[in-house]
């Protein structure tokens, strides 16, 4: 049988494979040269992303305010931002310097003591024999403590210092993402027709529509990380200043931290609920223990409202992709998880509508 198909040579079919392989290897070394090149800010980008999506209506409303004055407007809101950042953090440095040095003159001048626990704590169940003999020990004779949790009190402060370098370098990763997210909102209508043109590329006519849809899940996983956030906090308040907590106020610039970080806020409530139930009776301490919890949990019921609210994507969709994400990668992958799911769906749905109209026809 007579084969009229074009064939090569092989040892041309040979060159062009190698070639193809060369080139192929030298694309994917470049572009694992640029990832490891780019990885350090990989982060700062993401998050300046992430912000400036986020507050590009408000951005776009104050720039009208200002006669379409953008660069004024981005300046301002940056500046808002870095201040809202740096305000805290300062204050927080400055009160804990302050102890710091207090108590380095106490154990200078040996006035450093510890108050003795009530009788009331080691009635508590459970947990109120053991608060009450460590602190009873504190109190008493700190260098037996030392000695006697020596090899806690070293994890301890490992601990600490770890978590500390970690949050120095996470508060200025914020920063940086703050400044990144001012240049784009200056170019905020070049950023969207770069994301429209990634999208026509990736998936042709719907491009557009997976662009609008990453905008839109983002923000609304934003506006469901930050009201959750601000609704736990205002309770929380409430119950600080109810209870008469010391530093109510700090306390609440606290959980709103917490919860904006998605860490849990019963690192911050179960501390004043051991307070509470050493100066106050135990009727109100109980009250103030289950509002406490009911702040800590409100979040599971809120916040998969909150996240799909305003989308055109089924609620389960968004709240798995980011407490999926989150899980994965941190905090930034409450944004980042969201949305992968969320173009994931729609282009599962897509090709299922598109095998239905192929099987119509």
């Amino acid at each position: 049988m007579n084969n009229n198909m074009p064939s090569l040579p092989t040892s041309d079919f040979t060159h062009k494979l190698v070639e193809a392989f060369i080139k192929i290897g030298l694309i994917f070394l470049l572009l694992s040269w640029c990832f490891n090149i780019a990885k350090p800010f990989i982060n700062p980008l993401a998050w300046g992303v992430i912000i400036a999506v986020a507050l590009y209506p408000l951005h776009q409303k104050l720039s009208r305010l200002l006669g379409s004055r953008e660069i004024i407007s981005a300046s301002l809101l940056t500046a808002v931002l870095l201040l809202i950042i740096l305000g805290p953090c300062a204050f927080l440095a400055n009160i804990a310097g302050e102890n710091i040095q207090e108590l380095i003159e106490k154990l200078h001048n040996g006035s450093f003591s510890i108050p003795a626990p009530t009788e009331k704590v080691a009635s508590w169940p459970l947990i109120g024999k053991p608060i009450y003999n460590f602190w009873q020990l504190a109190a008493t004779n700190l260098g037996e403590l030392a000695k006697t949790y020596a090899p806690q009190l070293k994890e301890a402060s490992k601990w600490l210092l770890a978590s500390s370098a970690s949050t120095l370098l996470a508060i200025l990763e914020l920063l940086a993402s703050v400044i990144v997210c001012g240049m784009l909102l200056v170019n905020g209508i070049g950023g969207h027709r770069l994301a429209l043109s990634i999208g026509k590329r990736v998936a042709d006519h719907q491009g557009e529509e997976l662009a609008d849809l990453c905008i839109a899940t983002i923000r609304g996983v934003a506006r469901g990380v930050l009201g959750v956030a601000v609704i736990q906090s205002l309770l929380a308040a409430v119950a600080f200043f109810a209870a008469g907590v010391p530093g109510a106020g700090l306390l609440t610039i606290l959980c709103l931290f917490i919860a904006i970080v998605q860490l849990p806020t019963f690192i911050l409530t179960v501390p004043s609920i051991i307070y509470v139930f050493s100066i106050h009776d135990t009727l109100f301490a109980s009250v103030f223990m289950i509002w406490m919890l009911g702040v800590g949990l409100i979040d599971n019921v809120l916040k998969p409202f909150l996240l799909g609210r305003g989308l055109d994507l089924p609620m389960a969709v968004v709240f798995i992709g980011a407490i999926g994400g989150m899980l994965f990668s941190g905090v930034i992958g409450l944004f980042v998880g969201a949305v992968v799911l969320a173009l994931g769906y729609k282009l599962f749905i897509s090709w299922l509508n598109d095998s239905s109209d192929a099987q119509k026809q």
